[in-house]
């Protein structure tokens, strides 16, 4: 298990990571999602020792990372996979980790199989690899130990479609052998996929947490207008009903409410629509974007809403 507790970062006036607390439990993927900057890798680098707190504190195996006895025994962690020794080879590098963390050496051909990499592969040094075969090498050192946690930051980059697939069924594998995966990626579908409880950060400060299933019937409604010259009358419309609107990336609306109050509303205003259906079936890309929208760099333009100069 994964207990953080009001986690903070500060960088002089900057504060990375604001109060941040949120568990992470046995048995179950956690998907830690945020936008670029949002604290989400300071975050992990706490956790793991690697940059001390300002404020509050995280344990992972119910002590701190750095109190752990034999860290690899119980924690894997993957924050870089570029971090590696290029000067090595892979099976070096498996072989350093598996005597710092006591294990015997037929360990490391055990890891080595289980990532595919293959004997010559294992020969070659790092700086020859291309970046999906860094990243198993990341997970097969993660996983040297045979721990009960696993904290993985963007462990799919560089990866193809096929090596995805195995990323994913690894960790589904080991939560449900009882381990505990705590995942940040970018790849939102993945992560749909793969996660059980969601965790979202945005500027440093969680904005939203729960089970997968909760946040995404939570996230509202998806609005169509039947014709795009519509939209404007459908903002203002829902705007006069006190119902917050903003713009999806592909030009939906999204509302907060429900579709009976947004069907409601459309229909009193004859606005025809194209399209109406609760959030959660827009999955967990429209979800991501209407928690983080006042974080994102690529925010579109405000709505004008009833009121709004023309």
């Amino acid at each position: 298990m994964i207990e953080v507790t009001g986690l903070t970062k500060t960088y002089g006036a900057h504060r990375a990571v604001d109060d941040v607390t949120f568990t992470a439990r046995p048995g179950r993927v956690t998907g830690f999602l945020g936008p670029n900057g949002a604290g989400k890798s300071t975050t992990m680098r706490m956790m793991v020792g690697l940059t001390p707190p300002s404020a509050g504190s995280a344990t992972v195996c119910g002590a701190r990372f750095t109190d752990l006895p034999n860290p690899p025994r119980e924690v894997g962690v993957l924050l870089d996979a570029s971090a590696q020794h290029a000067g090595r080879t892979g099976r070096e590098i498996l072989a350093i980790a598996a005597q710092t963390a006591g294990l015997p050496r037929t360990r490391v051909d055990e890891m080595l199989d289980l990532v595919s990499l293959t004997p010559t592969e294992a020969e070659r040094r790092v700086r020859n690899y291309s970046l999906g075969m860094r990243q198993r090498l990341g997970i097969a050192v993660a996983l040297v130990g045979d721990p009960d946690v696993l904290v993985l930051d963007e462990p799919a980059n560089g990866l193809d479609p096929a090596g995805i697939r195995w990323m994913r069924d690894l960790l589904r594998g080991f939560a449900q052998r009882g381990g505990t995966v705590l995942l940040s990626s970018h790849l939102l579908g993945e992560i749909e996929v793969v996660a059980d409880d969601l965790v979202v950060i945005g500027r440093g400060r969680i904005v939203a947490q729960g089970t997968k299933a909760e946040l995404l019937a939570s996230a509202g409604t998806v609005v169509v207008p039947a014709e795009p010259t519509d939209g404007a009358a459908l903002v203002r419309a829902l705007g006069a009903a006190g119902i917050t609107v903003t713009r999806t990336h592909d030009g939906a609306l999204s509302v907060e409410a429900q579709p009976r109050e947004v069907g409601r509303v459309a229909h009193a205003a004859g606005v025809p629509l194209a399209g109406l259906r609760a959030a959660d079936g827009a999955g967990l890309e429209e979800m991501f974007l209407e928690l983080t929208a006042d974080t994102q760099r690529e925010t579109p333009a405000p709505l004008r809403t009833a009121g709004a100069a023309a």
